[in-house]
């Protein structure tokens, strides 16, 4: 029996007017994930893929499991990389502000799973904060990412800055 695809969409959270214009009480300094968009790298499949799900830890990825602090109890775990990209506006038009990436495997057979809930939500927060860390991952992901943010929307990636690039070796 042959299996159907899913098809995949490809959108971003773009950048919204500020909650906050026009007045300066209620409401200023709240985290505003609005510019924010999971990603997920398929690392034996090598596609990428938005889940807004891992927004709160709910994408097709993570639902049904157990997450365990220790890697070694997830041996067989299928490897994952889950980016945080923040997309921000200069005067020449939005870019790929904050991309952080984060690992995690998921072993469905014995629905359990591996990550570091402290590492996803710090690079979350790194993301929101214009970092780029992205240099750890493998070079067969950094070349998936390359090329989906690039497809996404060509005029954010070459807006991209240079350290961005240069981390997904992309010379």
């Amino acid at each position: 029996m042959e299996e159907k695809k899913e098809k995949k969409s490809i959108s971003f959270n773009i950048i919204k007017n500020d909650p906050t214009d026009g007045h300066k009480g209620y409401g200023t300094g709240v985290l505003n994930l609005e510019n924010m968009t999971p990603v997920f790298i398929d690392v034996e499949e090598k596609e990428a893929f938005i889940d807004m799900g891992a927004m709160h830890a709910r994408s097709k990825v993570e639902r049904g499991i157990k997450f365990l602090k220790n890697r070694e109890e997830v041996p067989n775990g299928k490897p994952y990389w889950l980016i945080w990209i923040t997309i921000e506006r200069k005067e020449a038009g939005p870019y790929y502000h904050g991309v952080t990436a984060c690992e995690l495997t998921v072993d469905r057979s014995i629905r359990r799973g591996y990550k570091s809930l402290p590492d996803h939500v710090n690079k979350m927060d790194k993301s929101l904060k214009g970092h780029i860390m992205v240099d750890h991952m493998d070079d067969s992901s950094k070349k998936v990412l390359v090329e989906f943010l690039k497809n996404h929307d060509l005029d954010f990636w070459n807006r991209s800055s240079e350290k961005l690039k240069k981390d997904l070796g992309y010379n």
